[in-house]
């Protein structure tokens, strides 16, 4: 009998095991904590915010049918964080392809910068292949000593589940 119930019981086990495994990341050289459900890919490199080049730090990964990341930048002393902020949102309706206007709202974790672009939107958009895609996407700016520095995380996805959406903005900490 445990010959037989042994094989059924690991193969119960591995089919409850969680689709996300959410863990705690950080970025070298910064305060920035976050969480995300999957072991992150990474990436550095050097991208222009505010017409002015910066290094990028970006960590993401796919759980289950959607796709995760999180940015980071450090500006330089007397950056327009607000335009920054502003024109990054921009870019990211432009590659989603957004056809309506979207309704933001303010996003105010306990520890970033009160300003108007720190801001979370859902949205509707296309993919460049022209297949619909759903995303929610959050900005925001921290002070970091005597630089600023800006934040975006972004989900991806046919259709995204509210609570990985809830526990990965959460998670994000200056």
């Amino acid at each position: 009998m445990r010959i037989v119930l042994l094989p059924i019981l690991a193969a119960l086990l591995v089919a409850c095991s969680p689709e996300q495994n959410w863990r705690q990341i950080t970025f070298d050289g910064t305060a920035l904590k976050a969480q995300l459900p999957c072991k992150p890919d990474r990436t550095t490199r050097e991208v222009p915010l505010g017409g002015v080049p910066v290094q990028l730090s970006v960590a993401g990964c796919e759980s289950g049918a959607a796709m995760l990341a999180i940015m980071t930048a450090r500006l330089a002393t007397g950056a327009d964080v607000q335009a920054i902020l502003a024109g990054w949102q921009q870019a990211t309706l432009a590659h989603l392809h957004v056809q309506a206007p979207p309704q933001f709202q303010p996003w105010q974790p306990t520890g970033l910068l009160p300003i108007e672009a720190s801001r979370h939107v859902q949205l509707q958009g296309r993919r460049s292949d022209g297949r619909p895609i759903t995303a929610q996407a959050v900005w925001g700016a921290f002070a970091e000593g005597s630089h600023v520095r800006v934040v975006h995380a972004v989900v991806y996805a046919d259709t995204i589940a509210p609570d990985t959406v809830q526990t990965f903005f959460e998670g994000i900490r200056p």
